[in-house]
């Protein structure tokens, strides 16, 4: 299981937002340059930054930022705001190893499965980001957790297997920011339903513990945000783990 430190911006900073509320951000003081050579000098090997600006309103607003923490000896996966294959191609120009797909690969799957076709599937990143509503059913909102969709999780999971997509990111956002343990049974049914899929598991993360529960799912990558910007976790307990 790779560890995957996440670096959140808005404003050019590194936030955390509570399930996704833009109203409940807490700002942290680190630089973000400095933060990610941090997590290279302490093992990682990859870095997953969000755009929450431009997740928002759907154009770059952080893309300078996100090309400095390219620069570091991490491998940067991306995200936030990207609505075109212009987007794609302009996260791939400043440094970005994989371009992290949300709102699209919701609203216009058949746009996600041409870009898995055309850059590889290495290089794509499909976020499938969840809420569960009152009758049980996990619905996909999109444009940064502010809009719903007509789209539900298990609409959407065998048709991007199907298409060859290699990388799944799922959140749990009620779970994401809140430091209350990932969602353990989200993860092994996507495990068991689409295990071609290598599945990042985000949101919720608190100890080692945590750690350990995934890994014995099998996922893939755990994404690790607040826990580590607050000390409850260091990153070399999460690489020991």
């Amino acid at each position: 299981m790779l560890i995957i430190p996440a670096i959140d911006l808005r404003d050019g900073g590194v936030v955390r937002l509570a399930q996704g509320d833009y109203a409940r951000e807490t700002r942290y003081p680190a630089d973000p340059l400095q933060l990610a050579r941090r997590y290279a000098s302490g093992g990682a090997r990859w870095l997953h930054v969000v755009d929450l600006d431009g997740a928002r309103s759907g154009s770059f607003e952080n893309l300078r930022v996100i090309e400095s923490l390219a620069t570091t000896r991490l491998q940067v996966q991306a995200g936030g705001g990207v609505r075109n294959e212009d987007d794609l191609r302009r996260l791939f120009d400043v440094g970005v190893a994989r371009v992290v797909v949300g709102s699209v690969a919701v609203r216009e799957p058949d746009l996600a499965e041409q870009w898995i076709g055309t850059y590889g599937a290495e290089r794509v990143c499909i976020a499938l980001d969840a809420r569960r509503d009152d009758d049980g059913r996990w619905t996909l909102p999109v444009r940064g957790w502010t809009e719903a969709s007509a789209f539900a999780l298990d609409e959407l999971l065998p048709r991007y297997a199907r298409a060859g997509a290699r990388h799944l990111l799922c959140t749990d956002i009620a779970r994401d920011g809140m430091l209350s343990g990932p969602n353990l049974d989200l993860y092994a049914s996507l495990q068991a339903s689409v295990p071609e899929l290598a599945v990042q598991a985000s949101g919720g993360v608190r100890d080692s513990n945590d750690l350990r529960a995934l890994r014995k799912l099998g996922v893939a990558a755990a994404i690790l945000g607040r826990s580590l910007l607050e000390g409850g976790l260091t990153l070399e307990d999460a690489l020991q783990c």
